[in-house]
C-alpha cells in the first residue's frame, strides 16, 4: 500500500470523497449532489438510497482521479452531517422511511412538551445539549411513533437506528458492522457524555429501545472492513467523526484553549476545553471534541444558523450580486459613514440567544444605501456573531494563560476582506490554513494515523501550515462603536428576554 487514505465527507447537500497521499496532499476527489426533500413547511428529508449512491459514485470518481485502485488504500475515514437520523431494517439494510435531516423542525412541539415537564435540565446535565429539534433523539422518537409498525419492530430488535456514519458503515461492510463514534453519539440526546454510555433514563423518556442503538467506539478505531463487492477490495474503516469535530481535528486544535470556526451555510465554533467538561451558563453546548484511546476531550460549541446563507440571499433573493466571490470587493467599496446592520435571523437566532421565533432584520438604512452596504452588512454579521460566541465561551471557560487565536475554514474564509474584518471585530488574530479541506482532512488523519501511514497527533499538529494570519487593525473606538450598534440591532430583533 502506498499510504493513500480515503476520506468520505457526507454533507447536507452533497457527498464528497477525497484521496490523500502519504504526505497528506489531495491526490483526487469526487463530489455529487443529491436531492433535498421538503414534505411540509419546516420538514427536511433525504433519501438514504440517494445518499448511498452519491457516496459510492464519489468514492469511485476520487479513486479514478487519483489513478489508484481501492486495494491501494491503507484506510478509510468518514465524516458526516451530524444529527440526521436513519432507521433501517436489520435484515435487509433498507431504510423504513426517508432520513430526517438535522435542519428539520417537525419535533418542535414535542421539545416544548418535554420542557414543560421540566425535563430539559436532565437532558442538558447528561448530554450537554438543549431540547431542540436540531438533535437526533426527538426525530427518532417521532419516527417510531409515526411509521406504521416501527415501534413494535424496534422492540423485537428488527430495526437499527443510526446517524449517517452508522448507515454508511453498515452498507460499506455489507451489514457486518453496526457502530458509531463518540462524537456522533454525543449529538443524539441519548448518550451520557460523562459515563460514555447510552443512557437508560433518556431512552425511557424518548421511548427508544436500546436494541436499536449502535456500539459506540473511539474516533480512531476498527469500525469494520469494506465488503469487496462494494469497492472491489477490502479496506479497513479506521476513523469516524461528526463534521464539526472532524474540522476541529483537521485544524489540529488538540490543546485546551485552541479554537476553530467553520464558515459554510452556517457557522460552528468549537473551543477545546480538554478534560474539563464545562457546563455552559451562556446557552452554549457542551460536547465531545473527540475520544482517542478511551480518553475524552470535551469542547464548548456555538452554532450560528446563518453565515454564508446570508450571502446566498443577496445573490438569490435580492439579486444584488451574481456570485458570492463578489461580496468582499463590494463590501470594501461601501460608504464608511453608513452603519448598516443585518441581523440574519432567517431561521431564528442560534447561540448564545436561541430565539427560534426571531426573524431577519436590517437597520440603519438611508436613501443612499445600496448593494455595497448590504454586502458589508452581510459579511459583518458573521463577524459580529462570531464575537458573541467567543465572548460567551470566555465567560464559560477562563483561559488566562493564552491569548485567543481563531483558526478558520469553510468557503467564506477565501475572502481576505471578510477575514480581516473578522480579526478586527473579534480583536484577535485569525489564522487561515493552507489546506482548506479541514473536515475531510480530520477524518483522514483519524484513519491514517491508526493505519500507521500518517503521523501521530504531535506530528500532525506540527505539519499544520498557515496560509495567512490576519491581525486586528481597527482602532478601539471604531470597534466599540460598531459592536454597540450590533448589540442594539440584536436587542431590537429578539422576541424573547
Amino acid at each position: 500500500m502506498g499510504g493513500y487514505v480515503l476520506a468520505i465527507d457526507q454533507g447536507t447537500t452533497s457527498s464528497r470523497a477525497i484521496v490523500f497521499d502519504a504526505k497528506m496532499r489531495v491526490a483526487g476527489s469526487g463530489q455529487k449532489e443529491f436531492p433535498q426533500i421538503f414534505p411540509k413547511s419546516g420538514w427536511v428529508e433525504h433519501d438514504p438510497e440517494a445518499i448511498w449512491e452519491s457516496v459510492v459514485w464519489s468514492i469511485k470518481e476520487a479513486l479514478k482521479k487519483a489513478g489508484i485502485e481501492a486495494s491501494e488504500l491503507s484506510a478509510i475515514g468518514i465524516t458526516n452531517q451530524r444529527e440526521t437520523v436513519v432507521v433501517w431494517e436489520r435484515e435487509s439494510g433498507k431504510a423504513i422511511q426517508n432520513a430526517i435531516v438535522w435542519q428539520d423542525r417537525r419535533t418542535a412541539s414535542y421539545c416544548e412538551k418535554l420542557k414543560r415537564q421540566n425535563l430539559e435540565r436532565i437532558f442538558t446535565k447528561k448530554t450537554g445539549l438543549l431540547l431542540d429539534p436540531y438533535f437526533s433523539g426527538t426525530k427518532l422518537s417521532w419516527m417510531l411513533a409515526n411509521v406504521k409498525g416501527a415501534r413494535a419492530r424496534a422492540a423485537k430488535g428488527e430495526l437499527c437506528f443510526g446517524t449517517i456514519d452508522s448507515f454508511l458503515i453498515w452498507r460499506l461492510t455489507g451489514g457486518k458492522s453496526f457502530v458509531t463514534d463518540a462524537t456522533n453519539a454525543s449529538r443524539t440526546l441519548l448518550f451520557n457524555i460523562s459515563t460514555q454510555e447510552w443512557d437508560d433514563e433518556l431512552l425511557e423518556i424518548l421511548r427508544v429501545p436500546a436494541t436499536m442503538l449502535p456500539e459506540v467506539k473511539d474516533c480512531s478505531a476498527d469500525f469494520g472492513v469494506t465488503d469487496a463487492s462494494v469497492l472491489g477490495a477490502e479496506v479497513p474503516i479506521l476513523g469516524v467523526a461528526g463534521d464539526q469535530q472532524a474540522a476541529t481535528i483537521g485544524q489540529a486544535c488538540f490543546q485546551p484553549g485552541m479554537l476553530k470556526s467553520t464558515y459554510g451555510t452556517g457557522c460552528f465554533a468549537l473551543l477545546n476545553t480538554g478534560e474539563d467538561m464545562v457546563r455552559s451558563k451562556n446557552r452554549l453546548l457542551t460536547t465531545i471534541a473527540y475520544r482517542l484511546d478511551g480518553k475524552v476531550t470535551y469542547a464548548l460549541e456555538g452554532s450560528i444558523f446563518i453565515a454564508g446563507a446570508a450571502v446566498q440571499w443577496l445573490r438569490d433573493g435580492l439579486k444584488v450580486i451574481s456570485s458570492a466571490s463578489e461580496t468582499g470587493k463590494l463590501a470594501a467599496s461601501a460608504d464608511p459613514n453608513q452603519e448598516v446592520y443585518m441581523v440574519p435571523a432567517f431561521t431564528g437566532l442560534g447561540a448564545p440567544w436561541w430565539d427560534p421565533e426571531a426573524r431577519g432584520a436590517i437597520y440603519g438604512l438611508t436613501r443612499s444605501s445600496g448593494p455595497a452596504e448590504f454586502a458589508r452588512a452581510a459579511l459583518e454579521a458573521v463577524c459580529y456573531q462570531t464575537r458573541d460566541l467567543l465572548d460567551a465561551m470566555h465567560k464559560d471557560w477562563k483561559n488566562d494563560g493564552e491569548d485567543t487565536v481563531l483558526r478558520v475554514d469553510g468557503g467564506m474564509v477565501a475572502s481576505d476582506w471578510t477575514m480581516q474584518r473578522l480579526a478586527d471585530l473579534i480583536d484577535a488574530p485569525v489564522d487561515r490554513p493552507e489546506i482548506l479541506e479541514t473536515t475531510a482532512l480530520g477524518a483522514a488523519w483519524l484513519a491514517g494515523s491508526r493505519a500507521g501511514v500518517w503521523p501521530n497527533m504531535q506530528g500532525f499538529a506540527d505539519a499544520w501550515a498557515r496560509d495567512r494570519r490576519f491581525e486586528p487593525e481597527m482602532d478601539y473606538k471604531t470597534r466599540a462603536n460598531k459592536i454597540k450598534g450590533w448589540k442594539d440591532a440584536v436587542r431590537r430583533t429578539l422576541t424573547t428576554g
